[in-house]
């Protein structure tokens, strides 16, 4: 995943590393003409980080311009760096540098995901749901959309899966009351809203909420598919050893067994020269 997250970062980097861009793309654009993008991925600001940035940018000047797209009428969307042209409205700019871009809509959902994520820009539950609308604009499954960012398929799909909360809880997630590990423990938990706040009046562990809600746990294993925690791990021990594997856990889920398929008795004899060794 660190080649992947390295060619990812190479190429929103020379998108957006002022060092890289050409002087004569850069363009002066009144502010005004300039939008944000409907689709931006990130809905949280924080005023104290835009007030510094702002500060910043009136003594420093914008050091990396900010990436648009033309709209028509001489109107501008954002792809890239909404937050450093809020910071420069409240400088009191009147004109910003822009880099002009041909991009499709869908492709500056998906630039704009990269940079936040790039950034750590995104709370969880933002993160979640730009997976979540990349997966279902474009057809994929989190396994392509784990190589186009250099995410684990899990860490996708773990992610996804916590929109199936209440709203109040993806609130209290966002404000820290109650962790991602918290969060996960409650999916499929009757009245998971009222436990959240009891998690965060008593205090309660990861742990401790894991052991009160295993009985729901058990039914759901049974209704659903495998975690998808498992079904990564069965996928990176399959990639290296060449054989399908399948990983099982028993109830407690404290233990379990590991499941290799062979094909023929060549492959067997393979297996047996591994463990051998």
């Amino acid at each position: 995943m660190k080649k992947e997250n390295k060619k990812l970062g190479m190429g929103l980097g020379a998108l957006l590393s002022p060092t890289k861009t050409n002087k004569n793309n850069v363009n002066k654009i009144d502010i005004s003409k300039i939008s944000p993008n409907k689709q931006q991925p990130r809905k949280n600001f924080e005023d104290k980080d835009l007030q510094e940035l702002s500060y910043s940018i009136k003594n420093q000047g914008l050091i990396q311009p900010i990436i648009v797209r033309g709209v028509g009428d001489d109107n501008y969307e954002i792809i890239a760096g909404e937050r450093r042209w809020r910071a420069c409205q409240l400088a009191g700019l009147h004109s910003v540098d822009c880099v002009v871009m041909d991009a499709s809509e869908d492709k500056v959902f998906e630039l704009a995901l990269i940079e936040n994520i790039q950034r750590e820009n995104l709370n969880v539950v933002e993160e979640a749901k730009a997976y979540k609308k990349i997966i279902i604009t474009n057809g994929l499954k989190a396994d392509d959309l784990s190589k186009k960012l250099g995410k684990s398929p899990g860490h996708i799909s773990n992610l996804i899966r916590i929109l199936e909360l209440d709203e109040e809880i993806h609130q209290m997630i966002i404000s820290g009351k109650i962790s991602m590990g918290h969060a996960r423990a409650l999916i499929g938990v009757p009245d998971a809203v009222a436990k959240a706040k009891e998690i965060f009046e008593k205090k309660l562990s990861v742990r401790d909420v894991e052991k009160s809600t295993s009985k729901y746990k058990k039914v759901r294993k049974k209704q659903t598919q495998k975690d998808p925690n498992i079904l990564d791990l069965e996928k990176e021990l399959s990639d290296k050893i060449g054989l399908k594997t399948s990983i099982h856990f028993n109830e407690s889920g404290s233990s379990g067994s590991l499941t290799l398929f062979y094909s023929d008795l060549n492959q067997l004899d393979e297996i047996m020269k591994r463990l051998k060794k």
